[in-house]
């Protein structure tokens, strides 16, 4: 197997389950050695009271050809994260690839409602770990990155620039918090570029994390068969599909042409060449505009 990322050092920030863990695992798959964080424990859960551990996402990324390693952390707590940064520094002295998928929200927001009548504990939480926990741990992972040229910064949120400017995405919190990631993308890109590295915002399509196979009672295994309720579920992707993505970003030596851009898994793959888990390449965001935004029935055709 290819291992192009062998001797690389990533921080996945949020890898408990999700993107994270599929970003993890793939850069595992490509040789990196990968510190993984999250709240959740074998010990502890989070408030999202869900099974995922950080544990098992490192095991994950060493059983596919990386070496795993979890640190339990709250990336809204500067102390907990400049610990991370210091561990690797004191392990690996260096960070090639930074991750920043720290998020937590999905049990925050309320779909459509007008900031008026949304929690407004809750709507501000959302804020604080979209974007708080962003600003902190690339205030203390970036002077580890940037020792070494070359380096990489991947801000994950949903939805690319082109897309997210012209639609309301859910509610006023909810639409804030993935904008501002997308212009962390941006500002690092100016911050990065001048001193050898590269920032980029990053979306996935819709994506088959645990959560939302849970929520439509289904598997990885057997996603399809919510077709029938959900025919447009039929264009979603495995968190392995934009871990594919960032792997091939970090890989590539001419990377710093995407600096500062907002990209998307199905983009990208269209780029590299990856392909998701069953062999397809789905490209959500365009069947997004031109099929369901449409109002057209569900037909992946051409988009997968």
């Amino acid at each position: 197997m290819s291992r192009p990322l062998d001797g690389k050092v990533a921080l996945v920030a949020g890898a408990t389950r999700g993107a994270g863990r599929g970003i993890a695992l793939e850069l595992g798959a490509a040789g990196a050695t990968v510190y993984v964080t999250g709240r959740t424990t074998r010990a502890r859960r989070s408030e999202y009271d869900r099974p995922e551990t950080i544990e098992d996402t490192a095991d994950l990324v060493t059983q596919a050809g990386g070496q795993g390693i979890a640190v339990p952390a709250d990336h809204l707590d500067p102390a907990q994260v400049r610990a991370v940064v210091d561990r690797i520094d004191d392990e690996r002295g260096r960070l090639n690839v930074l991750v920043n998928d720290i998020w937590g929200g999905e049990k925050l927001f309320e779909f459509d409602a007008p900031v008026w009548e949304h929690d407004l504990d809750n709507g501000l939480r959302m804020l604080r770990l979209a974007v708080d926990t962003h600003a902190i741990t690339s205030h203390h992972a970036l002077p580890l990155l940037l020792r070494r040229p070359g380096g990489l910064v991947v801000e994950m949120t949903d939805g690319t620039a082109e897309y997210n400017r012209d639609n309301y995405r859910n509610n006023l919190f909810y639409d804030l918090a993935k904008n501002a990631v997308l212009r962390m993308g941006f500002c690092l890109g100016h911050e990065l570029g001048p001193r050898g590295a590269t920032a980029v915002a990053l979306t996935p399509g819709w994506l088959r994390s645990e959560m939302m196979l849970d929520h439509f009672g289904v598997t990885e295994d057997n996603w399809r068969d919510a077709l029938d309720r959900v025919p447009h579920f039929a264009i979603s992707e495995s968190p392995r599909y934009v871990g594919r993505a960032v792997a091939a970003l970090a890989a590539d030596p001419d990377v710093a042409r995407f600096n500062g851009r907002s990209l998307s898994s199905g983009g990208l793959a269209q780029e590299y060449g990856f392909t998701d888990l069953d062999g397809s390449r789905p490209d959500a965001w365009r069947y997004l505009v031109e099929v369901q935004d449409a109002g057209k029935p569900a037909d992946v055709t051409g988009y997968r």
